[in-house]
């Protein structure tokens, strides 16, 4: 009964990629910059390989056991949707609309006429600075906050006492209708928040309106074979439900690591696929490298006890969708390497698997070993696991 888990660091990126100047993004590194500034003690992640990829920041472990590497992101863009389609097995050649200047006029009025109100911002924003900024305008006028960032999101905030949760959704759906071909977004995303003027604050209500992913992706793969899909954070909001067949839309690291360690206590064959987004959330785009090091170190302790959960046939893939180095100018994800590592049953020594050509060949991999025929146009590294 094979069983496959896939748990994404979210923004956790390993060193800038050879193109990341097209992006203005030459000299991130997320994981290098933050351990090199505080230090984290991360014995576990060592224990399995992080320090000898390239730029983490972290020391090497003589003792290490498993397999590593990192992977370039063949897809243009370094969003969150990009990202983990990537690793889902499906890459985009043209990248999701983005719109550093504000949405178009004829977007913001056709929105502003079905919803029947004005809205305020059509910038390009931090969700904490947009907050300070329009939050208290908001709350006398009642006129919804939107705005974008680096990625192809259109975002709405609303104060939940003036507009309440199904309403923000309502409009969230109206702009998902409206943001077609040329303007197809790839996430449009409902952020409510709460407080009162200086300290207002997200909520975890949050929902992602993505599109369905334009092509074959490993979740469909895995759930048309008749497996179990298992989704755990905001992985639902990503591929749209499309090849999940039970979802767990858990809030925060510690919940989406316990929703996994439940996921590992059933019977099945199939795959596990969990998205940690405090990294990138709550640490990566608000620059707080020191939060990112704790967020890192709690991770850390939990290792031990996800190895432990897993049975003889689970492969253990941890890897990253991009990077949102917190040290970095700006508020915004960063085009970066991710890191690999896998770990099975039995592991005896440390395998090198280079620097892979796509993502995919996460997917490839997964596939390979569930006894899946597809392999994405991408390379599976499973016989390095068995090596290992």
């Amino acid at each position: 009964m094979a069983r496959a888990i896939i748990i994404v660091l979210d923004g956790v990126g390993v060193g800038h990629l050879p193109d990341a100047w097209e992006y203005g993004d030459n000299g991130a590194c997320t994981a290098g910059h933050v351990i090199a500034d505080n230090a984290p003690s991360l014995p576990n992640m060592r224990a399995i390989g992080f320090g000898s990829i390239p730029n983490t920041g972290l020391s090497e472990s003589k003792n290490a056991i498993g397999v590593y590497g990192r992977a370039i992101e063949t897809s243009k863009g370094k969003d969150t949707t990009t990202g983990h389609w990537e690793i889902a097995g499906l890459k985009l050649p043209v990248p999701f609309p983005t719109y550093p200047n504000g949405f178009p006029h004829e977007i913001i009025k056709a929105f502003e006429r079905v919803i029947g109100m004005q809205v305020l911002g059509n910038y390009a924003s931090s969700g904490t600075a947009i907050l300070n900024d329009l939050g208290q305008e908001h709350v006398l006028t009642g006129k919804p906050i939107v705005y974008t960032s680096a990625d192809s999101v259109f975002q709405i905030a609303c104060h939940e006492g003036v507009h309440n949760i199904n309403t923000l959704y309502d409009m969230c759906r109206v702009a998902r209708a409206l943001l077609v071909k040329q303007h197809q977004v790839g996430r449009v995303i409902a952020r409510p928040f709460i407080g009162t003027s200086g300290s207002f604050q997200r909520t975890n209500n949050r929902r992602d309106f993505s599109l369905d992913p334009v092509g074959r992706t490993l979740l469909d793969e895995v759930s048309g074979a008749g497996m179990a899909m298992l989704a755990v954070g905001k992985i639902e909001d990503i591929f749209n439900m499309r090849g999940i067949t039970e979802s767990n839309h858990a809030s925060g690291n510690n919940a989406c690591i316990q929703a996994t360690l439940d996921f590992l206590e059933r019977d099945f064959s199939g795959m596990i696929f969990t998205n940690l987004v405090d990294f990138d959330m709550l640490y990566g785009h608000r620059n707080d490298s020191a939060g990112f090091a704790k967020a890192l170190e709690a991770f850390d302790t939990q290792i031990p006890t996800i190895l432990h959960r897993m049975r003889d046939d689970d492969l253990l893939i941890i890897t990253a969708d991009h990077g949102c180095d917190p040290t970095f100018p700006g508020t915004d994800h960063t085009r970066e390497f991710v890191p690999i590592l896998a770990q099975r049953k039995g592991m005896k020594k440390l395998i090198n698997i280079g620097t892979r050509e796509s993502f995919a060949d996460i997917a490839a991999t997964v596939s390979d070993h569930l006894g899946l025929p597809y392999r994405f146009g991408a390379q599976s590294f499973l016989r390095e696991c068995f090596i290992a």
